[in-house]
């Protein structure tokens, strides 16, 4: 692969113990110790693992859990001794969103930067909740020249963030009058952001810059914590600035490079035009929490000159709402301000960065599929640095979520206390197996850029749409025998 869309990665083995999903039980009072035990030919070298970790006679059999289900030592074993089970402790990790086989899966991206191989057999239903209610189009999977992760071709990865004006004009000697396109280019259609929760140490956000400088992406941090970086690193850095930020001094603005971001308030313009004045061509962008009247906002502040607005869904991606309770999920979001934007004639004036609920590299591609530009990953970061999304977190968060209020909580794996050059490797190799599942996406659609993926519904199928297809006479029949 060119080095243009290609991302290096480095095998980084996590400095935690694997909660793994699978264990062995193993039944050894009737064992008879037979010449062709299946354990020693174990492929995974499982059982090996397990005698060299339980070694000490002294200390309790504990198992690791490093089992992969083939069931080659459940056949093989000539006295049926051996049987698999599911680790409960796997089973305590994340929520009802973040569910276990998802952190494993990021923990196995994050070690190794590959594609997670899930292996073949039905692994339950075919649709859910979210996004797992969208199937994409495959029509093109047959094509090898669309291969873009073996180098036979290019599949650009690539997007813009910045204000594109809709038409050009020019003067009768041919000046051009249109003012000039502030656009900053991205390699990869994803942004490295804050934490859902706040993780108050400095390492982590540097971390997050020499990724993102690894990834030719941004970083997002308060403008305090891009204060504190090697000059090195700020070009990859996006500082956020509240008000208060902007007007304390002429210190913090230094640390803008290309980008930088505005948490929204009710001068987030005057704010903007301050910082203008001293970078005038950094691309801004408001930061603005997913509501359902987040549309209006957008097309008030579009009118005056803010063009790049980052999307803030909660933590399960469902919009925020003044009861509490979790609205839509950002997949119908997204295709109403899509839609609005479309209808109003400015949809390519306008980026759409979209954070929340992006836990997998298919929730990348169907989110852009329902109209954003790009991603920013969150809490996917934590987990790759070994996080697994523990319920404590998911009661704080979702109790502060609603008044916008920091969050500190002690972390049980101290995920802040990790070196800044482990983490960005272990985020680095997490990016670069989304970016090659993403290529894969793209190849088996046909589409060449991810650019041209942007609100390309028709090339996906959504759930509620096919289900009102096929069932909805049968629905109004109903409806009607249960009004008569």
């Amino acid at each position: 692969m060119p080095d243009r869309y290609h991302i290096n990665t480095v095998p980084t083995p996590g400095r935690f113990r694997r909660v793994g999903k699978f264990g062995g039980m193993d039944w050894r009072e009737d064992c008879s110790r037979c010449t062709n035990c299946v354990k020693p030919r174990c492929c995974f070298d499982v059982y090996k693992n397990e005698s060299v970790h339980n070694r000490d006679p002294i200390t309790a059999i504990q198992p690791l859990y490093e089992c992969k289900a083939c069931f080659s030592c459940v056949q093989g074993c000539t006295k049926g001794l051996l049987s698999l089970s599911i680790n409960p402790e796997f089973l305590d990790m994340g929520d009802e969103y973040w569910k276990p086989d998802i952190i494993l899966n990021t923990w196995n991206q994050a070690d190794t930067g590959k594609i997670p191989v899930s292996g073949a057999g039905y692994r339950g239903p075919f649709h859910g909740p979210g996004f797992d209610s969208i199937w994409t189009d495959m029509s093109e999977i047959v094509r090898p020249t669309r291969d873009g992760i073996h180098g036979r071709e290019y599949i650009s990865t690539s997007v813009d963030i910045g204000s594109k004006p809709m038409r050009l004009s020019f003067a009768p000697d041919g000046k051009l009058l249109t003012v000039p396109s502030q656009l900053m280019e991205l390699q990869i259609p994803a942004v490295l952001d804050i934490p859902a929760w706040t993780v108050r140490q400095f390492e982590l956000a540097q971390a997050r810059a020499m990724a993102a400088k690894e990834l030719q992406s941004v970083a997002m941090m308060f403008a305090r914590e891009a204060a504190k970086l090697p000059p090195g690193l700020l070009p990859w850095a996006a500082p956020i600035f509240g008000s208060e930020d902007v007007r304390s001094g002429q210190g913090l603005l230094d640390t803008i490079g290309e980008t930088a971001q505005l948490l929204d308030c009710p001068d987030v313009l005057e704010s903007a035009a301050l910082i203008r004045e001293v970078k005038p061509q950094a691309v801004l962008s408001v930061r603005l929490r997913l509501m359902p009247d987040t549309v209006d906002r957008i097309l008030q502040l579009s009118g005056r000159g803010i063009k790049v607005f980052h999307l803030c869904a909660d933590q399960h991606g469902c919009e925020h709402t003044k009861t509490g309770i979790p609205g839509r999920h950002i997949k119908d979001v997204l295709r109403e301000i899509h839609g609005r934007l479309v209808n109003e004639g400015f949809r390519d004036e306008v980026t759409l960065i979209i954070s929340g609920g992006i836990a997998m590299a298919e929730h990348m591609a169907k989110a852009i599929i329902c109209g954003a530009d790009l991603v920013a990953v969150d809490t996917a970061l934590l987990v790759a640095l070994g996080c697994r999304v523990c319920r404590k977190a998911n009661s704080a968060y979702a109790d502060c979520a609603a008044a916008q209020t920091p969050i500190s909580l002690e972390c049980p794996l101290r995920i802040g206390s990790v070196d800044s050059d482990y983490a960005a490797h272990r985020m680095t190799n997490l990016m670069g197996a989304w970016q090659n599942q993403l290529i894969e996406v793209l190849g088996a659609m046909g589409i060449r850029e991810v650019r041209r993926l942007r609100g390309e519904m028709g090339r996906a199928i959504f759930m509620e749409e096919i289900e009102k297809e096929a069932f909805g006479d049968l629905l109004r029949i109903s409806e009607k025998q249960a009004g008569a």
